[in-house]
């Protein structure tokens, strides 16, 4: 056991050393050590442990056949912790790369992470189950029950099926997801009226990470029961719009021409899509007016359209004060042309 324990370590003293260059390396080293160490111990041990190392008598018997049961639990546990954990690094490795793709492939970079993490985890899930499996079937009462199990699987199927029902859902509803693109990791969505991105996606709920570091948990099944917006569906770019009500006198022309020029200067524009319109006159008299531009992403997007609003509150307030919103109000007086100051 001993020298088992010395070879893993200078086997991972070489993985350590080669991780500085290969990312599998690292990986491996980092998700499988531990479990390593524990398969190597108990392998050394199954070779070296025989029966009759406790004695010959029926009750030193009894003893060894209880401690070789337990090793063969423990080893089948082992080598399914071990596999587990080799199959996250290998995983691992590609999410890593995946993580660092930007600009327009980013889209399809997330759609795959959400895929190899679904993946994986019903992969984990599935290895767990077969090993479970093993371990019970290692106990010769069970094999003697499995004829019994099989007549009645159908009954008790059906049982687990009706009060799984909500697990199983959300399970495939994950992977509905996942697979149909419509929901990836790090999208935007809205949902309940909450601005987020999602920061995790399993197989039975999705935490989506609020704009205020809030986290909003919610069943899988919610997203394929319940409309939501995605605004990064088929990209991360943006547009972002800010309304203005002001007065008839405000001069358009000169306000868009000072929009884009700071809309030139600003980094949070992606120099693509910008516009100023009168889009409506208002019951009260006023003018709207409607600024539109384009952002990389929706967080450039929010803080783009705070400093053009603030812009165009400055400019106007301070180049046009007679463009500022004002109410108008006409009486008898003013109707028959009553001069102001014989009306004071």
């Amino acid at each position: 056991m001993i020298g088992s324990i010395l070879l893993v370590e200078v086997v991972r003293r070489m993985l350590n050393r080669a991780g500085r260059k290969f990312a599998l390396a690292r990986h491996l080293v980092e998700h499988c050590t531990w479990p390593a160490f524990t398969v190597a111990a108990v392998v050394a041990f199954n070779l070296a442990f025989r029966p009759g190392m406790f004695g010959d008598a029926p009750s030193e018997r009894a003893v060894a056949g209880t401690v070789e049961r337990v090793l063969g639990l423990v080893t089948i546990a082992a080598v399914t912790w071990l596999i587990v954990q080799a199959a996250y690094a290998l995983t691992d490795v590609i999410l890593e790369r995946l993580v660092q793709v930007e600009g327009e492939r980013n889209r399809r970079a997330r759609r795959i992470m959400t895929q190899i993490a679904l993946v994986r985890r019903v992969a984990a899930a599935i290895i767990i189950v077969i090993a479970l499996g093993a371990m019970l079937f290692s106990f010769p009462q069970v094999r003697a029950l499995g004829a019994g199990l099989l007549a009645s699987a159908g009954i008790a199927g059906a049982i687990v099926g009706i009060a799984a029902q909500p697990t199983i859902g959300n399970m495939l509803a994950g992977l509905q997801l996942a697979f149909s693109d419509a929901l990836r990791l790090d999208d935007v969505v809205v949902v309940e009226e909450e601005w987020g991105r999602i920061e995790e996606l399993t197989l039975t709920y999705v935490v989506l990470r609020l704009w205020d570091e809030r986290r909003l948990v919610l069943p899988v099944s919610y997203f394929t029961q319940n409309p939501f917006e995605n605004w990064t569906r088929h990209g991360s770019r943006v547009l972002a719009v800010v309304f203005l009500r002001v007065d008839w006198a405000v001069p358009v022309k000169k306000l868009r021409e000072a929009l884009y020029e700071f809309l030139q200067g600003n980094p949070l524009w992606d120099q693509k899509d910008w516009t100023l319109q009168v889009t409506d006159v208002l019951p009260n008299g006023l003018v709207e007016l409607r600024a539109l531009m384009s952002a990389a992403d929706s967080p450039s997007a929010w803080d783009l359209k705070c400093d053009v609003r603030e812009f165009l509150v400055d400019y106007v307030r301070d180049n046009f004060p007679e463009s500022l919103p004002r109410f108008r109000v006409e009486t008898p007086e003013t109707r028959a042309g009553v001069p102001l100051d014989q009306m004071l």
